[in-house]
């Protein structure tokens, strides 16, 4: 009779108050004893495993190294931990495997060698080791930052890999330090004010942005999401930091965006009000510009139907006379919107031409001379007629008469308008000065801008575009037109023009 049956009872009241699950095999392998929470383990029923080969218990994959380290183990004997560092599997009567935790214990009975397993369904152990390897893995290789660190001391306890990698530092350094360390914007003092909700309970999570600084010495801003959680009884700070840098630089580059095309929209406001303004001060001009002449003309013309008789001849000449100037007053004023209207739209067309400058200056001075005043006198240049130059005859004289003209209306009568004639580095410069009522000071900056006429000039007739138009065309052919002038003393406007053309 088997030597365990013969001491079932012993064995039983020995096994039976056991959870782990116990089998007794011989040095051939086969079960010679079991206990209830192994059969319950296994999914047999009592003595069913008694005889049978212990290999019914262990998956196929494992038959042939088990046989090997059972042989071993009973071979050198002593008491052990089976399958230490590997996993060991156990498979149920239905199929189904399930790790294993086993201790062996080698014994003798009435001289028969014996071993006993000790079993442990390590099933729920292994499920949560898996989910700890999970959750490591997740803290590890999250491109988040993520801390942890003691919520008395402020010591790290733990920083994933992330985190180190953009810090610059490694895990033995940062164990050695605090949040503070690495947050060069805040204090001790400041960084336990700000944790203190978390600390009593008022809030359960804090959001916060503030600065991380490096090994290096460079700094990145952070968002930062802190929570109070915990390690067995001590208490811990958790934290999640997202670097912020393309944020910030997103921001800062939609900020900036932001102003530029407010800055954009206010100048292009700024130029609307302006247009409207222009358009206002445009269509009033033209009202009391075109009013003034074609009243005169309109009297002059009434008036010459009264003078029938031969000897009123001199009254009817007086009348044509005026009817002559404000036709060319009205034309010249036309002449100017149209060049306006040219300027605006690209379509001037520029000829340039080789003249003698007398040419010019001639035709300009004598239809001056119908403009002059009592007593006023225009003074030619000296020693210009020999001057050839390459230009546009029509720019420069429309430049020249509207300067001439001027200075006839803004100055006394009884004065002189000189007109002079220089040639420096190979330009040719023609001065107009006169002794009129000069430019105050405060708006000779506005002089040359469309429609504008100074202050001390209101009263007198004028488009305040003539400087502008001139200006412009003298520039979009190389030349120039500057002024200096004195208030109650007079003027000098300067046009420079290049003395040979380049195509």
């Amino acid at each position: 009779m088997h030597i365990f049956q013969k001491n079932s009872n012993i064995f039983n009241l020995l096994s039976e108050g056991i959870s782990e699950g116990i089998i007794v095999v011989n040095t051939e392998q086969v079960i010679v004893a079991t206990n209830s929470s192994a059969m319950e383990m296994f999914g047999y029923e009592k003595d069913e495993l008694i005889g049978k080969p212990l290999d019914i218990l262990i998956p196929k994959r494992y038959h042939h190294n088990h046989d090997t380290h059972v042989e071993h183990f009973i071979a050198k004997s002593g008491k052990r931990q089976m399958g230490q560092g590997r996993d060991l599997f156990g498979i149920c009567k239905d199929g189904n495997e399930f790790p294993v935790e086993a201790g062996l214990n080698p014994f003798e009975l009435d001289g028969v060698t014996y071993v006993m397993a000790l079993i442990i369904d390590i099933t729920e152990r292994k499920q949560k080791e898996i989910e700890l390897s999970h959750w490591a893995r997740i803290f590890n290789e999250s491109l988040s930052e993520i801390y942890v660190f003691d919520a008395i001391t402020f010591k790290f306890i733990n920083v994933n890999k992330e985190a180190q990698r953009n810090l610059g530092y490694t895990i033995e350094e940062l164990v050695k330090m605090t949040p503070v360390n690495i947050k060069p914007e805040l204090s001790q003092p400041k960084f336990r004010e700000l944790i203190q909700p978390l600390l009593k309970g008022k809030m359960e999570k804090l959001k916060f942005e503030t600065v991380h600084g490096r090994k290096n010495g460079s700094s990145y801003p952070v968002e930062v999401h802190l929570q109070l959680s915990a390690i067995g009884d001590n208490k811990v700070f958790v934290a999640m930091i997202l670097d912020i840098t393309e944020r910030k630089n997103y921001t800062e580059k939609l900020e900036k965006t932001v102003d530029e095309r407010t800055k954009q929209l206010t100048e292009a406001l700024a130029v609307e009000k302006e247009l409207n303004e222009l358009k206002t001060r445009f269509l009033s001009l033209v009202s009391h510009e075109f009013k003034t002449p074609l009243s005169s003309i309109l009297t002059s013309i009434t008036l010459l139907g009264k003078y029938t008789q031969t000897e009123q001849q001199e009254k009817r000449d007086k009348h044509v006379n005026t009817i002559k100037k404000k036709v060319k007053y009205l034309d010249t004023i036309l002449n100017d919107f149209l060049s306006v209207e040219r300027l605006d739209s690209g379509k001037v067309n520029y000829k340039i031409e080789t003249f003698a400058l007398s040419k010019i200056v001639n035709e300009v001075i004598y239809d001056a001379n119908m403009l002059l005043k009592a007593g006023q006198k225009i003074q030619y240049p000296e020693n210009f007629d020999d001057i050839i130059i390459q230009f546009d005859e029509k720019t420069l004289e429309l430049a020249l008469s509207n300067l001439v003209h001027n200075a006839i209306k803004y100055s006394p009568e009884d004065s002189v308008i000189d007109v002079q004639v220089a040639i420096e580095e190979n330009k040719l410069f023609l001065k107009i000065i006169d002794k009129g009522i000069g430019i105050p000071e405060e708006e000779q900056k506005y002089i040359f801008n469309r429609y504008f006429r100074a202050e001390n000039a209101l009263l007198t007739q004028g488009t305040g575009i003539g400087l502008n138009i001139a200006k412009q065309h003298l520039e979009n052919l190389g030349g120039g037109l500057e002024f200096s002038s004195e208030l109650n003393k007079g003027s000098i406007f300067t046009v420079s023009i290049p003395l040979e053309h380049k195509n």
